[in-house]
């Protein structure tokens, strides 16, 4: 699980057909190849050797820029609720979109390895009901060309405006060590014997989808610790020490990663992924360097950030501690997992929100960067990943991922692949007599007069 969403944000925080209308108010060049992996389960103290990632850049380390294929204009409600609630229209045929044979290999595979939580969980988008998913992942395993399938699985939609920002992750590795050493001072937290978890729903109705993390305090529940009472030792006989890192900066941003691996004295890579978080609020760091002058233009990416904390060392660690949310951590033994229990894959995994994207559903960008252009699936969330065309794209790990997720903020059109008459079921459903009261007009095309 993301807790933040991406990178980049913490420092930055064609064919026309029908349109599901949500109710008024009251009334270029080809992207780069992405590689596959496969799924792990958590473990306890499982290291593994040194593995070389992919590069994720061009050799010559330019960033390739690409021309976004534009969105339809369609009006959008304010502050939808989910896709549903957004709207959707028909987008382009699968089968034109900017998807590559590698692309389509790699995401076929990741789709795959997501249908059965696809099929089992609750859409909060509106948008799909478990059944809807059965034809196309019994064709996920059958073999054959990837792009053949997507074009003839899924229909492409536009949820809302189609607007897609996207920035990305990776799986960051630090120096660490399984013992306190010096050198080796920074602590790596489990999650706390004492941190409690609230689904606020179970009180109220009004609460669903509501939860707040705390502890007791006497007879009452209290706010978690936040990282500067965390960092000055409230945590002590509270929480098990994992491992302890060498550097209090790179630790902070392994947190906002949400998972990684640790590079032991002896070469041996111990990953560790998210568990859960002290239920206090984020605060990007970055925008704060910024609104304070802290930061000489060019030096906003991740690695500007980064130096410019360890040259400040006091400065710094005072910043840090500005952003209350603090993240714990479990032992895994294979590549991070992601919200849905699954492995990610770097260059084919996303973050999404999933009330406008449903968790496992394939999705295509057209942005203004050839490298984040083309087939994701997604597969994982994030605490700042919200709103519909908001993505995180996922890099994997090493130098390559690194340099391409820090930098990465791509604008351009999402379109969401669903099962093949799925739109059609929509409108119908919006259009039935039988629902007289259920605002969903239909226009012939994007602008038209909405018909009573």
């Amino acid at each position: 699980m993301r807790w933040i969403g991406g990178v980049a944000l913490m420092f930055a925080l064609s064919g026309c057909g029908g349109m599901i209308v949500p109710p008024a108010p009251g009334g270029g060049p080809a992207p780069a190849s992405r590689p596959t992996a496969t799924a792990a389960r958590p473990t306890t103290h499982h290291l593994v050797r040194d593995e070389r990632p992919v590069a994720v850049r061009q050799s010559d380390g330019r960033i390739v820029a690409a021309t976004p294929i534009p969105p339809q204009a369609v009006v959008v409600p304010p502050a939808p609720a989910n896709a549903l609630a957004a709207g959707i229209v028909a987008g382009p045929p699968v089968a034109t979109l900017p998807i590559t044979d590698v692309q389509a290999q790699a995401a076929r595979a990741a789709f795959a390895r997501s249908c059965p939580g696809l099929m089992r969980r609750t859409d909060a988008t509106g948008l799909t009901r478990g059944a809807d998913w059965q034809v196309a992942c019994a064709a996920a395993g059958a073999g054959g060309d990837a792009r053949a399938f997507f074009a003839s699985q899924f229909e492409a939609v536009q949820v809302g405006d189609g607007r897609a920002f996207a920035t990305g992750y990776y799986e960051p590795e630090i120096r660490g060590a399984l013992e306190r050493r010096a050198g080796y001072e920074v602590p790596v937290y489990g999650r706390p014997s004492d941190l409690i978890d609230v689904d606020l729903g179970q009180f109220s109705d009004d609460l669903k989808g509501k939860k707040v993390r705390g502890r007791v305090q006497g007879s009452a529940l209290v706010p978690y610790y936040d990282r500067t009472q965390i960092e000055q030792g409230a945590l002590a006989g509270r929480a098990p020490v994992i491992a302890w890192a060498a550097d209090p900066v790179e630790m902070f941003f392994l947190q906002i990663q949400g998972s990684g691996r640790l590079r032991l004295p002896d070469g041996n890579i111990l990953r560790i992924g998210y568990d859960t978080q002290n239920g206090r609020a984020y605060t990007g760091i970055g925008s704060l360097m910024r609104q304070r002058g802290l930061l000489q233009p060019g030096q906003a990416s991740m690695q500007g950030i980064v130096a410019w904390l360890h040259d400040h060392p006091v400065e710094g660690a005072a910043l840090m501690r500005e952003n209350k949310s603090f993240v714990f951590f479990r032992e895994l033994d294979g590549p991070p997992q992601g919200a849905m229990g699954y492995a990610v894959t770097g260059q084919v995994s996303a973050a999404a929100d999933p009330k406008f994207v449903p968790l496992g559903a394939p999705l295509v960008l057209s942005v203004d960067r050839a490298d984040a252009t083309g087939l994701w699936v997604a597969q994982d969330t994030g605490g700042a990943i919200k709103g519909a065309n908001r993505f995180d794209t996922f890099w994997g790990a090493g130098p390559g991922a690194e340099a391409t997720a820090g930098g990465m903020s791509a604008r351009g059109t999402a379109w969401l692949l669903l099962p093949v008459g799925t739109l059609a079921r929509l409108t119908a459903a919006a259009t039935a007599p039988s629902y007289p009261q259920t605002p969903y007009p239909m226009t012939s095309a994007p602008g038209a007069t909405p018909q009573p």
